[in-house]
């Protein structure tokens, strides 16, 4: 266990994307009082959907919050589904501070609907903006890493924090963008993790669960305590994790993938196989195949909902 300090992240400059409302908006508050100076970056757009004109307000405000709470951060305005606007946001967060440390994606919007009636336009933009958002932001802070590694012939200090979802692990009828989107995610952290390692940077992922303006659906049957407690489902109870992944602490945790909300943290194995049939012969045949594995699918017990309720222990209104 490493020491305890109330600032472990001092001298250290982060990213957080998407960090207007919400997850991202806790996660940048949350890196300022560990110490880290903030790149608050959003492209400021009303619609969860990423409809509207985008807006510098809503990241110069998160900013400002931070600055009013005596720490240091600036507001990028921009889509980091566009290459060139997630460069000049790494290079915003170095040629302010000399160096960037620590990067949170975070960005994303939802435009859901049933595989059936989703349309090529609500597939590409959800994949645009969470997988191709998280990639563009890595590819440039992964380089400037390298680069400063290698200048120092040592490893320096990086964290990536991505932001995957239970919807990739359990399913979501309704989000098969979304769902793939956020699968995704979790093979670029863990091919990340692979490959930036040897120059001291650390690739994770989390799964939150939080009351967001891209959840108010999901989670609108879920009552909110009345009694002044904090909400099980509020984004603050999933900062806290993102702060610790980016500090000195976590410099053993790679290409792990965690779930948290509600004051619970899980973290979750790789697929495991679960069962396996060999064949005497060069290959299986038909026949074989449905002597196998029908009758073992017949024994397992069907596939459950995955049910938030339950796991979450709240109760609908």
């Amino acid at each position: 266990m490493s020491a305890p300090t109330e600032r472990p992240l001092d001298g250290l400059t982060a990213i957080v994307t998407g960090a207007a409302r919400g997850l991202g908006r806790a996660e940048a508050r949350e890196l300022a009082r560990l110490g880290a100076a903030v790149v608050v970056n959003d492209y400021g757009q009303p619609g969860r959907d990423g409809s509207g004109a985008a807006s510098a307000a809503p990241a110069e405000e998160t900013a400002e919050e931070i600055r009013a709470a005596g720490g240091e951060a600036v507001a990028h305005v921009g889509d980091v589904a566009d290459h060139e606007t997630a460069r000049d946001l790494v290079q915003q967060a170095v040629a302010r501070w000399g160096k960037l440390d620590i990067l949170v994606n975070n960005a994303g919007i939802l435009r859901d609907r049933m595989v059936f009636s989703m349309t090529e336009d609500e597939w590409d933009s959800v994949i645009r903006v969470h997988l191709k958002g998280h990639f563009n932001t890595t590819r440039f802070a992964a380089a400037h890493w390298r680069e400063r590694s290698k200048a120092a012939g040592a490893a320096v200090y990086g964290r990536i924090v991505n932001t995957s979802s239970e919807a990739f692990l359990a399913g979501s009828a309704g989000q098969p963008n979304y769902a793939a989107a956020k699968g995704g995610i979790v093979g670029l952290t863990t091919s990340s993790a692979l490959a930036l390692a040897k120059y001291g940077v650390t690739v994770n992922a989390i799964c939150p669960r939080a009351r967001t303006r891209m959840t108010e659906d999901v989670f609108a049957g879920f009552e909110v305590p009345a009694d002044g407690a904090l909400d099980p489902l509020a984004p603050e109870h999933v900062a806290p994790l993102v702060g610790y992944l980016a500090s000195p602490a976590a410099a053993r945790l790679n290409g792990q993938l965690l779930v948290v909300h509600g004051g619970m943290v899980a973290v979750v194995e790789r697929p495991k196989v679960a069962a396996q049939f060999d064949t005497a012969k060069d290959a299986f045949t038909y026949a074989e195949l449905d002597g196998l594995l029908t009758p073992y699918y017949e024994e397992r017990p069907p596939n459950e909902t995955f049910a938030a309720a339950e796991v979450l222990g709240l109760k609908r209104r």
